[in-house]
């Protein structure tokens, strides 16, 4: 059976548990909505969730903050503007934001071709 090549992206609860995560592995990117960027990481993205208007308006049609953030995270690796990642810890402080990557990782195309729930 082929492994997958995708990136695994793993939403972390809280950030008490980010250290033993960076211990755990290779390489790491981190993508949040922190006011303060975590130490260790090769690349970091910042995540601004856009606020769901009631009625699907124009704006929020195309893709979701999630979606692009993780596109510009692989954008630098490929393009070599940041470090070489293995993985991806997502610290999201508010629910909206984890949410969000949760559901770009299930339901963004690109975003699935590049990632994968670690």
């Amino acid at each position: 059976m082929p492994s997958d090549a995708r990136i695994p992206v793993t939403i972390l609860a809280d950030s008490d548990n980010l250290a033993a995560w960076l211990g755990a592995g290779g390489p790491a990117a981190l993508l949040t909505d922190a006011p303060q960027l975590g130490p260790g990481f090769v690349a970091t993205e910042r995540l601004a969730p856009r606020p769901a208007h009631r009625f699907g308006c124009a704006c929020c049609a195309g893709r979701s903050a999630a979606a692009m953030a993780l596109d510009r995270l692989f954008q630098g690796r490929a393009r070599n503007r940041t470090g070489w990642f293995d993985r991806v810890a997502v610290v999201a402080v508010s629910a909206t934001a984890r949410e969000e990557v949760a559901a770009a990782l299930r339901e963004d195309a690109l975003a699935l071709a590049r990632f994968r729930p670690g």
